[in-house]
C-alpha cells in the first residue's frame, strides 16, 4: 500500500510545483499588504482543493469529454512553462490584481499553492502513483507549506534574496526534467 520511495518521489514533484519556498517573496508582500497571513486557512484551504481533485478530477475531465493521457500533456506543457519562469526569472504567468481576500487566503491557497499546476500534476501523477502515496506526499507538502507561511519573516531574514534565486532555479531544473518526463510518457498514449 504506501512505499516510501513514491511517497518521496511524489513529496519532491509537489514540492517543486507548489514551490513554496520560491514564493515566500510574494508571501512577504502579501503580509505587508494584509496586515496577516492566515496560515492554517490557507493550508486547509489548498490542502482540500488538492484531495477534491485527486479524487474527482477524473470525472471532472469525463466531464469534458477529456482522458488523462491530455490532461497529463496539457499539464506537462504548464509545468514546462513555470519552470521556464523558474529558472530564468521571467514571468509568463500574470497574477490577477482582483485576486485578494480575506486575510490573503484567495491568493495563498489558490492560486499560489493549489493552483493550475498543482491540480494538473495532482492529476498527472495519478497515472503513475498510487492514490494513498498521493495523499502522504500532499499531507508532508502540506505541513511544510504550512511551516514556511508561519515562518517568513525567519526565513526573509536567513536566505536573503540570493538564497532565494538559488533555490528557485535549483527546483526550476527539477520540475522542468519531471514535465520532459511526463510528456514523453505520455505523448504516446493520446496517439
Amino acid at each position: 500500500m504506501f512505499n516510501f520511495k513514491d511517497i518521496f518521489s511524489v513529496t519532491l514533484i509537489l514540492f517543486s510545483v507548489i514551490d513554496i519556498l520560491g514564493s515566500v517573496p510574494i508571501i512577504i508582500n502579501l503580509r505587508k499588504k494584509e496586515g496577516k497571513i492566515h496560515s492554517g486557512r490557507a493550508t486547509i484551504i489548498s490542502g482540500a482543493l488538492m484531495i477534491v481533485f485527486l479524487f474527482l478530477g477524473q470525472s471532472i475531465l469525463q466531464l469534458f469529454g477529456l482522458d488523462v493521457g491530455s490532461f497529463a500533456v496539457a499539464g506537462a506543457i504548464i509545468m514546462f512553462l513555470l519552470a521556464i519562469e523558474m529558472i530564468l526569472g521571467v514571468t509568463l504567468f500574470k497574477d490577477d490584481p482582483d485576486a485578494t481576500g480575506a486575510g490573503s487566503v484567495v491568493p495563498l491557497a489558490f492560486p499560489l499553492i493549489a493552483g493550475a499546476g498543482t491540480l494538473t500534476t495532482i492529476l498527472s501523477i495519478r497515472a503513475v502513483y498510487e492514490t494513498p502515496n498521493i495523499l502522504a506526499g500532499i499531507v508532508i507538502n502540506l505541513l511544510f507549506v504550512y511551516l514556511v507561511l508561519k515562518s517568513t519573516n525567519w526565513l526573509e531574514r536567513k536566505l536573503g534574496k540570493s538564497g532565494f534565486s538559488i533555490l528557485r532555479r535549483v527546483f526550476g531544473i527539477i520540475l522542468l526534467a519531471i514535465a520532459v518526463k511526463l510528456f514523453k510518457e505520455h505523448i504516446n498514449f493520446i496517439q
